[in-house]
């Protein structure tokens, strides 16, 4: 046979077939409408979840207003460029210079000919849906600009109401930039049109552009120019938002000197000159000549140069520099007050304090709540133990850090760590059941003492086990809704889940009857949601019964985030019991950057402090603000999903303003649950932005501020190894001039590259009169105080801290872990409170094994247990601490392990009495037992002190023997061990149990 591709073979060359054609055509409508599926299904599954949640009005004003804009804007854009391209086409010269340019050009026009409507309607919806997207995305600035509420405040330059800058400017400057872009385009289209059709000439002898090319263009330029003229008149007011950098400030907003006496003038001889400049450009179609507008634009450009860039400079360098302090001081004055007043600093109250180095058991007094709530545990590093202890099962996990909440009433209120037992599927073997339908939820809440721990270190439980029982009564523990909660479920219908494992390993089973989730029963929505979860078994899985619904999007953030998303969320949400429900409760804010003379913040960088990888993201990390408020205090509960939001703060304006624009959203401040409000606490990521501030904005006086000598910083965190800022704490505390301890969010500052502390600052965390009050105390004195940096340097520095350190680490077989520094104004002085945690090798968990405490200068305890700390710092005049609990403590599940890692006994040693016997007298054996007991007990104490393991050991095995003795002599009965003393045997935890 020939071959086929030989000379003889013509190969066929042609159109498709017909059945190619059709094939072609099926996929191609089959892409096409899977595209649209996607489409379809992202928007009806959110229109769903919306309505699940009672927020879909939130989700029908976006879309209605971004669907307004992108209309109005796209078509005002399309409109406008397709008119001037339409009108240079239609201005076009009859006949052609008869040139090589244009002959080259023909050939563009022939072909262009038949499709001039097309390509007219096609470029101007090109660039009218390019216009509409863009306009969409300013949703925000058109409500806000729409529903602007007055903020009473003017501003000390224009005397505006502050809302003209925050609400007002943005929407005008939005406005502007898109006449701009709308001026622009069209300019560039007309000119390429005219190019093409002979109205504008690059070459060739005669004029470069026909009449009608000179006066559309001239037109066009003149507009533009007319433009700049309202540029520059609303660049005056833009100086009064205008950020730079100034006396260490990055963020400086508002007027300075040369800004009000140079830049705004030439801002408004700019706007004369550049309408002179419009003008001019309007007239030259009937003048007939460029010659006048590029003159005058030739001048509004010098003009900007000389008026608006060398006049400024030359007041800056021959006004203000010989003089800067008295010229910069009204301006920075103006800086200082709107800066406080924006970020709700202008309250603050800062008093004098000279901390003494010793005091008196009067002085003390006053304090002594605030020495009974030192809280001991650390809620960042008391998760593993709470995972340990509390865990039960593989699957079900806590948060890296743990949340301070108050439980309890009148003298019975506790500052307590709550933590939720949250599902995590890291523990179960993977597939799309146990995913997706067996293991949905997480269960209980457990809680435990701040202030105390148990003999062996470990925290005292109020609220634990599996089901929870404890101090909190009957409520509803299953958790479907947390913070490690990431992946959707399918639950209800007859799906089964696993509710808990008890004891004796038998799965209890359960099935969800909340209100929240996504109905599935529609297989419409069964293959929307497919498509959204990239998961087909959803529309055939046998295990998706009738009445089954979806539930997703299930972190607390991430739910108000979506049905407020004008609020900036705090990263710490904390989960509050109350009337039978678990809820989680978070922080929103409200914020602006158009505060006039306020400076400017950058979120993300005042909110970062060595904790934030572990609490969770930052808050807004990029965006600058220059007004902060925390408006709204949100809930969503752990077992439906609702989410609800409350009015907090019920002045605040641009609250107000989206509460028009979203309305029915925010519930009043007085809707709020009575059993919630007590648990409600001020949030830390605004307390951090408030400091971060205050470091310089404490100085309220603008010479002080000038000379910059008083600037405060916040300390780096001396127990972490990220080298970040020490992050704000919650303790209990008593302010000097305050009558009785509050719970209070408290950090400290230290003097801008020295080590000792400026100040100590307090808010007022609990929900009342005083709620929001921030005190500063100023250390005042010659020697003042050691910071946080110095203070740790004294533990580590003094010898015996540093030996029963290295004891404890018992030769690299265990690690010390630092807990939560805290510094506390006790007594007239300063207190500093910092519990050691041991982790031994092989350990699940840190176990709290001593407390360092200082109090001034020199007085330095390292001890087991606060009270010895305070005893030793204080003497007999201490404040009762707390005391240790006993690990027989029926709420306190046993510990598993025996950690060998070596400490002192507990508690110190006093006399014990002897237990009498059923005579009413003391047997002689066992008064010798008891006296060998006490004299075993000291010769351990003393070879703990020396190092002497071997004598240590022997001292152990006879106290063990003469306790066994003293209990036979008492007849059986538990004999009555010194205090502190451990049981035989009991060497975990609270006794020293050394290696030789």
């Amino acid at each position: 046979m020939p071959e086929r591709s030989g000379p003889g073979f013509r190969r066929r060359v042609g159109p498709p077939s017909r059945r190619a054609r059709v094939a072609l055509l099926t996929v191609g409508v089959l892409a096409v409408l899977f595209l649209l599926f996607v489409m379809f299904a992202g928007f009806w599954t959110d229109w769903l979840w919306f309505r699940s949640v009672h927020y879909s009005s939130v989700f029908t004003t976006q879309l209605w207003t971004k669907i307004g804009l992108f209309a109005v804007f796209g078509l005002l854009m399309a409109a406008t460029v397709g008119f001037n391209i339409w009108l240079a086409h239609r201005l076009r010269p009859p006949l052609s210079a008869m040139s090589v340019e244009q002959q080259s050009l023909d050939r563009y026009r022939a072909g262009l000919a038949p499709f001039k409507r097309w390509a007219l309607i096609g470029v101007s919806l090109v660039i009218g849906l390019v216009a509409g997207a863009a306009a969409s995305g300013q949703w925000r600035t058109w409500l806000m600009w729409t529903n602007a509420t007055s903020f009473g405040e003017k501003d000390a330059q224009f005397g505006m109401d502050v809302s003209f800058y925050a609400f007002d400017l943005p929407f005008y400057e939005f406005v502007l930039g898109f006449a701009f872009s709308a001026v622009i385009v069209s300019l560039l289209t007309s000119a390429l049109v005219h190019y093409l059709y002979g109205g504008l000439r690059l070459q060739g002898p005669g004029r470069r552009a026909s009449a009608g090319a000179q006066g559309h263009l001239a037109v066009l330029l003149g507009v533009f120019v007319l433009l700049k003229a309202v540029a520059y008149w609303l660049d005056r007011y833009a100086l009064a938002v205008k950020t730079g950098s100034y006396k260490g400030v990055s963020g400086w907003t508002g007027l300075r000197y040369v800004d009000a006496n140079a830049f705004l003038p030439a801002k408004t001889i700019l706007f004369f000159v550049a309408i002179i400049c419009a003008v001019l450009f309007f007239l030259t179609p009937i003048r007939r000549t460029w010659a006048p507008a590029l003159i005058g634009l030739g001048l509004m450009v010098l003009s900007a140069v000389l008026i608006g860039g060398l006049y400024p400079a030359i007041v800056q360098q021959f006004q203000v520099k010989p003089n800067e302090q008295a010229k910069e001081t009204p301006y920075i004055q103006k800086n200082i007050d709107a800066t406080r007043q924006a970020y709700g600093i202008a309250a603050s109250q800062t008093t004098p304090y000279t901390p003494q180095g010793a005091t008196t058991a009067d002085a003390l007094k006053p304090d002594a709540q605030t020495v009974a709530d030192i809280r001991l545990l650390d809620p960042n590093i008391v998760s593993p133990t709470f995972q340990s202890i509390e865990q039960q099962r593989n699957y079900y996990a806590f948060p890296n850090t743990l949340a301070v909440d108050r439980y309890g009433s009148g003298a019975d209120k506790q500052d307590s760590v709550v933590g939720l037992r949250e599902l995590d599927l890291n523990g179960v073997q993977r597939n799309w059941i146990n995913d997706h339908f067996k293991y949905t939820h997480g269960y209980g809440a457990v809680v435990a003492k701040g202030n105390q721990v148990n003999d062996k270190g470990e925290p005292v439980f109020t609220e634990s086990g599996l089901p929870a029982t404890g101090a909190l009564g009957d409520y509803e523990q299953r958790i479907y809704y947390g913070e490690k909660t990431t992946t959707y479920s399918i639950v209800g219908g007859s799906n089964k889940e696993i509710d808990y494992t008890t004891k004796a390993g038998e799965n209890k089973e359960y099935v969800y009857s909340g209100a929240g989730g996504v109905s599935l029963d529609n297989p419409l929505t069964r293959a929307a949601y497919a498509v959204r979860f990239a998961e087909p078994q959803i529309l055939y899985a046998g295990a998706i019964s009738d009445g089954a619904k979806v539930i997703y999007n299930r972190t607390p953030k991430e739910r108000v985030e979506k049905v407020a998303p004008w609020l900036s969320i705090d990263a710490d949400p904390y989960p509050v019991v109350q009337d039978g429900r678990v809820v989680w409760v978070l922080d929103g804010y409200t914020t602006s950057d158009g505060f006039p003379f306020s400076s400017k913040t950058t979120l993300g960088t005042a909110t970062k402090d060595s904790l934030t990888n572990q609490r969770g993201e930052l808050l807004t990390v990029a965006n600058q603000v220059n007004y902060i408020r925390n408006s709204v205090k949100a809930t969503v509960d752990a077992y439906t999903g609702e989410v609800k939001l409350y009015q907090w703060d019920e002045q605040d304006p641009v609250l107000k303003t989206w509460m028009k624009a979203f309305p029915g959203t925010v519930e009043p401040k007085a809707d709020i649950p009575s059993t919630l409000l007590p648990h409600l606490r001020y949030p830390q990521d605004m307390f951090k932005v408030q400091r971060d501030l205050l470091g310089q904005y404490h100085v309220t006086d603008a010479n002080s501020f000038f000379n910059g000598s008083d600037i405060w910083q916040v300390p780096v965190d001396p127990t972490s190894d990220t080298k970040q800022v020490q992050p704000p704490y919650y303790v209990t505390v008593r302010m000097p001039d305050a009558a009785a301890a509050s719970f209070s969010l408290t950090s400290t500052f230290v003097p801008n590259g020295r080590p000792n502390l400026a100040a100590f600052m307090s808010v007022n965390a609990d929900p009342g009169p005083d709620y929001g009050k921030i005190r500063i105390l100023k250390m005042t004195g010659d020697i003042g105080a050691p910071g946080p940096g110095l203070v740790q340097s004294k533990f580590n520095s003094r010898q015996e801290v540093a030996q029963q350190i290295t004891l404890l680490k018992s030769g690299g077989d265990s690690d010390l872990e630092y807990g939560n520094l805290l510094t506390l104004p006790v007594g007239g002085g300063l207190l500093n409170v910092e519990p050691v945690y041991v982790r031994g090798r092989g350990a699940k968990y840190p176990t709290l094994q001593k407390v360092l405490a200082v109090y001034g200068d020199d007085n330095v305890a390292f001890e087991n247990t606060l009270a010895d700390a305070l005893k030793k710092l204080f003497g007999e005049g201490a404040p009762p601490a707390t005391p240790v609990a006993s690990s027989s403590n029926p709420s306190v599940p046993a510990n598993p392990s025996n950690p060998s890692n070596p400490s002192t006994p507990t508690t110190p040693t006093p006399t014990a009495p002897a237990t009498p016997t059923p005579g009413g007298t003391i047997s002689p054996e066992l008064q010798k037992a008891l006296a060998d007991a006490e004299k075993a007990y000291n010769d351990s104490q003393t070879a703990f002190k020396n190092g002497d393991w071997v004598a240590y050991g022997n001292a152990q095995k006879a106290l063990g023997e003469a306790l066994k003795a003293a209990e036979a002599a008492r007849g059986g009965s538990p004999a009555p061990a010194p205090t502190g003393t451990p049981a035989p045997g009991a060497t975990g935890g609270g006794s020293p149990s050394p290696k030789p």
